[in-house]
């Protein structure tokens, strides 16, 4: 709808032309499409993913894991969400949320989904990237908590309207704009005085807020780079650099990706050979 006078109906009903970019893999309801089981590998730990940002903060840490000397060895399979992958009834048993990603623990048989919950479910599985006091943990919580509210606002805000919406409206743009600078400069200001989220320790709090945000002032995520004027957040920057150079971040961030350079794309990963 463009009309600048637009009412709301009285009852709201799916339009499927709506929704622009997404419109052929968004609906409003769940449960599974078609059936297809999930495929197994050999390892204890089966990531089903896309290199998004959500699915890249779990790659990150798979990789930062195995670098640090854990038994953390990985298969991560392809979830290809625009071609509507996600709504197979394997995936759907996995996660009901039908969202990348999602992991199976096949040693627990536990199921995770969410990326943050994953995240935690690894920093307590391995013991790592995860403070132990009680003050660090909290901080670590507050931090991981405060990305998986904020990034909506990010994605599927200022990401939609900006770069994917099928028309350009001041409105959506203007609100999700500013809430995206605000939460930038909580950053900076956080960073000012912290060499990391948490302090002087890099944790799953850095991987989680780094796969959006430091994605989106080094990476130009949505290109979108000058119109947000993301050089101006220092040590948002300078934080991200620091991350972005670490080994285990590099390999992470190619996992599950489809796109870009082909030597940047690893559309699935079962050993560490494959990213070599």
């Amino acid at each position: 709808m463009t009309d600048a006078t637009y009412t709301p109906p009285k009852v709201w009903t799916w339009d499927t032309e709506n929704g622009g970019r997404f419109s052929k893999i968004n609906r409003p309801i769940a449960g599974a499409t078609h059936e297809k089981d999930l495929p197994v590998g050999e390892h204890p730990l089966q990531l089903y993913s896309l290199g998004t940002p959500n699915g890249v903060k779990v790659t990150m840490m798979l990789e930062e894991l195995l670098a640090l000397g854990r038994d953390a060895e990985y298969d991560a399979f392809l979830i290809n969400i625009t071609e509507g992958e996600q709504f197979s009834s394997g995936f759907v048993a996995l996660n009901p949320n039908s969202k990348i990603p999602a992991l199976l623990d096949t040693e627990t048989g536990i199921r995770v989904f969410e990326s943050g919950a994953i995240l935690l479910y690894l920093a307590e599985k391995f013991d790592a990237f995860i403070p132990k006091d009680l003050s660090g943990r909290t901080e670590c919580y507050s931090w991981l908590m405060w990305q998986m509210g904020s990034a909506p606002y990010l994605g599927g805000g200022f990401g939609h309207f900006y770069a994917y919406a099928p028309e350009k409206f001041e409105y959506p743009i203007d609100r999700f704009s500013m809430e995206v600078k605000r939460q930038l400069d909580v950053l900076d200001r956080t960073l000012a005085n912290n060499t990391y989220l948490c302090g002087d320790d890099y944790t799953i709090a850095d991987m989680a807020v780094f796969a959006w945000y430091g994605s989106l002032v080094i990476h130009d995520l949505y290109a979108a780079s000058e119109f947000l004027s993301v050089a101006s957040y220092k040590n948002v920057v300078r934080w991200a650099q620091q991350i972005d150079a670490r080994p285990a971040v590099e390999r992470g961030k190619r996992v599950n990706k489809i796109w870009g350079p082909e030597s940047e794309q690893v559309a699935e990963r079962h050993s560490a050979a494959d990213l070599d």
